[in-house]
C-alpha cells in the first residue's frame, strides 16, 4: 500500500504543531531518548526535525490523541512522520550519548546526575527537593520535580564533583556544548544561588564549558557577581507566566517573588552577565493571552532580558495533567512577533552563551528570529 503524502509544511510549522499536539508512537519506550517525570523538560523525546533536535512530548493526554504519529525507527533511527494518515516527512530519534553508558566510582549512572537536552546541552536538577514542593499550598501545579526522584531515576543532591565528572565525559565523549544547572529552591534567602556557586566552580576546574545558573532571584545581588565569578556564563530566573494573576493561581508559593520584584534583579543581572545572557522562561499557555506574554516581553527586552517562550507541556502526574496544551495557531500569535522583537533588538539565542535559550530545543522560537 502506498503511502499518501500531504502538502509540505515548513520545519518551523512542523516543530510548532508537533510542540504543541505532541507525537504519538507505536511504542513510546523505543527509539532514543526520553523523560518521564522530572524538572523539565518531562514526559518528552528528543527528535530530530530538518536537522533539528527538539524536544517532543509524548508520554502526555495531549500526545495520545495528536494527529502526528510515527512507527518505531529502522537501525539508523529514522522512521516516517504522519499527519492523520499522511506523510509528511521524515524524522530521527538520537541514540544516547555515550556518557550514559558509564558511572561515578561510587556506582552512581551518569544519567542519574546528568540528561543530555536537545542535540548537545548537559542539563542537571543540582537539588531534586524544593521547599515549594513539599507543600500543595505553595506548589507549582506543573511542577514534576520530585517524580523522578521518587521513582529513583536520579538522586537527591548531586556533587560538585559528580557534576564535574559527568560534564567532562560529556565533552569529552559527545561533544556536549553547554550546561543548564538548575536546582529546587532549597531556601529564602540565596534561592539555590550557593549550591550552584560550588557547582559551577567544580565544573570549570574540570572542563572549560560554558554554564547557565538557574534560580528564583536571591534576596542580596551580591550572588549575581559569586555566580558570575564561580562560572556561571549566563542566568535564567524563570517567571514561569506572564501575569501575577496567572502567577498566583497556578504557583502561589513562587508567585509571593512577584513580576517587579523579578524585573528588579533582571535589571541588576543584566549589567553582570551582559545583554541577552539573562534569560527566562516562559510557559505559553497557563492562562496568559499573546497580548500579555508579549507586553511583558517587550519589557524584558529592553532591560537586555531574552524571553524564552515555550509552550506549556501537562505533565503526567502533576495538578496540570489535564490542562490543555497551547494550540499551534496561539503558539504562532505569540513567537511570530516575538521573533521580530528579538531580531529588531539584535536579541538573539545563537549570541546566548549557554542555557535553554541557546538550546531552543522545547520551543521553535529560534525559527522565528530568522
Amino acid at each position: 500500500m502506498s503511502i499518501q503524502t500531504s502538502m509540505p509544511m515548513s520545519s518551523r510549522q512542523l516543530i510548532t504543531e508537533l510542540q504543541s499536539f505532541g507525537l504519538k508512537l507505536a511504542d513510546s519506550d523505543k527509539g532514543g531518548q526520553s523523560r518521564r517525570g522530572g524538572a523539565g523538560p518531562s514526559d518528552h523525546k528528543a527528535v530530530t526535525v530538518a536537522g533539528q533536535t527538539v524536544m517532543v512530548p509524548i508520554h502526555t493526554a495531549t500526545a495520545r490523541t495528536s494527529p502526528f504519529t510515527a512507527a518505531p525507527p529502522d537501525p539508523n533511527g529514522i522512521t516516517v512522520l504522519m499527519r492523520e494518515g499522511m506523510e509528511v516527512g521524515r524524522i530521527a530519534f538520537p541514540r544516547p550519548p555515550r556518557f550514559y553508558g558509564l558511572q561515578t566510582f561510587d556506582g552512581v549512572p551518569y544519567w542519574k546526575i546528568a540528561l543530555l537536552h536537545g542535540r548537545d546541552t548537559l542539563a542537571t536538577t543540582v537539588m531534586q527537593t524544593c521547599i515549594r514542593y513539599r507543600d500543595q499550598r505553595t506548589a507549582c501545579q506543573f511542577c514534576a520535580i520530585g517524580q523522578s526522584l521518587e521513582a529513583g531515576r536520579t538522586i537527591a543532591h548531586k556533587t560538585p564533583e559528580q557534576l564535574a565528572e559527568v560534564a567532562r565525559a560529556a565533552v569529552l565523549l559527545d561533544g556536549v556544548r553547554d550546561m543548564v544547572l538548575t536546582t529546587g529552591t532549597p531556601n529564602l534567602d540565596d534561592r539555590g544561588a550557593a549550591v550552584l556557586c560550588d557547582s559551577a566552580f567544580a565544573i570549570k576546574a574540570a572542563i572549560d564549558l560554558p554554564i547557565q545558573a538557574q534560580c528564583e532571584p536571591p534576596r542580596d545581588p551580591v550572588w549575581y557577581a559569586r555566580l558570575k565569578a564561580a562560572g556561571a556564563d549566563s542566568l535564567g530566573m524563570h517567571l514561569e507566566a506572564a501575569t501575577q494573576d496567572v502567577r498566583a493561581r497556578i504557583m502561589p508559593g513562587k508567585a509571593t517573588v512577584s513580576i517587579e520584584r523579578y524585573m528588579d534583579a533582571f535589571a541588576q543581572a543584566v549589567p553582570v552577565f551582559g545583554r541577552g545572557q539573562v534569560n527566562t522562561y516562559i510557559l505559553a499557555g497557563l492562562g496568559d493571552t499573546p497580548d500579555e506574554i508579549l507586553c511583558l516581553s517587550e519589557r524584558l527586552i529592553a532591560l537586555g532580558v531574552y524571553p524564552f517562550v515555550v509552550p506549556f507541556v501537562p505533565i503526567s502526574g502533576t495538578a496540570l495533567e489535564d490542562h490543555a496544551a497551547p494550540t499551534p495557531d496561539f503558539m504562532r500569535q505569540v513567537l511570530r512577533p516575538l521573533g521580530r522583537m528579538l531580531r529588531d533588538a539584535n536579541l538573539r539565542s545563537v549570541d546566548i552563551k549557554a542555557g535553554c535559550g541557546r538550546c531552543g530545543a522545547c520551543s521553535s522560537l529560534s525559527a522565528y528570529e530568522d
